[in-house]
């Protein structure tokens, strides 16, 4: 389970919020993406598990840490319990409201020497996110439609293709979820969580087939016109592992 020491923790407003946005990313993606693996992983016979989100993007469920007191704030204990007690959205949106709790947690813990004008900065800025229980629930679909509705469901990402043409990559949120979700007719950005919107540039990972804002990723569209395999940040970064 990565913690990571508290003399290599986040101090200023901008690092704590890449944390916060980090460790967010990933659990959306636990509970949205990578749900069937998520669902599997928290089975009820086994014994008091927690999801934590990573500061690389990544998830994990786990036990909690053995020291006391941990060297972070702890997320909610227990989640599995009550997987196959409850109806399986309610109990992932149950779960999305004590990861941001958590989230937060978290992320004050890490700005607990800011001073008061930084703390209500570093709010603001998490603020301008959706809530994990927003993504999860799709409570924001109702703030979004104008504009969204009609490509929400299938959506355009202009990339170079092997051969240097230009092509189109479309994607349902039912290749996106699977049957089970189809709810979520939304595509969501793998590093911030946000939904698709038809006035920003997005781009596909040719590798884990996950949709990113350009701006999340840094590639504006004439970058991408020199782009012969696009690979996200999470794919490049496992290529050097053994």
């Amino acid at each position: 389970m990565e913690v990571g020491s508290i003399s290599s923790a986040p101090r200023t407003v901008e690092e704590i919020f890449k944390d916060y946005s980090s460790r967010r990313a990933g659990i959306v993606r636990a509970l949205t993406h990578d749900v069937d693996e998520f669902y599997a992983q928290c089975d009820p016979e086994k014994e008091n598990l927690c999801l934590y989100g990573h500061p690389n993007d990544s998830w994990e469920v786990n036990l909690p840490a053995e020291e006391v007191p941990p060297e972070l704030p702890e997320p909610a204990l227990g989640i599995n319990f009550a997987r196959d007690g409850m109806n399986r959205r309610d109990w992932l949106s149950l779960i999305a409201v004590h990861s941001d709790s958590w989230l937060l947690s978290v992320a004050f813990y890490l700005g607990a020497r800011l001073n008061r004008n930084e703390r209500k900065r570093l709010f603001s800025m998490i603020n301008e996110l959706p809530t994990v229980f927003e993504v999860v629930s799709d409570r924001r679909r109702s703030k979004e439609k104008s504009g969204v509705d009609s490509a929400s469901k299938s959506k355009l990402s202009t990339k170079r293709s092997s051969e240097g043409q230009i092509k189109s990559n479309s994607k349902t949120a039912d290749e996106e979820y699977g049957e089970d979700d189809d709810e979520h007719s939304e595509t969501l950005c793998g590093t911030c969580g946000g939904s698709y919107s038809a006035d920003e540039f997005w781009i596909a990972c040719d590798v884990c087939e996950r949709w990113f804002h350009g701006k999340c990723v840094k590639i504006t569209p004439a970058k991408a016109e020199s782009i012969k395999q696009y690979k996200c940040p999470g794919c490049s970064s496992k290529k050097g592992r053994p």
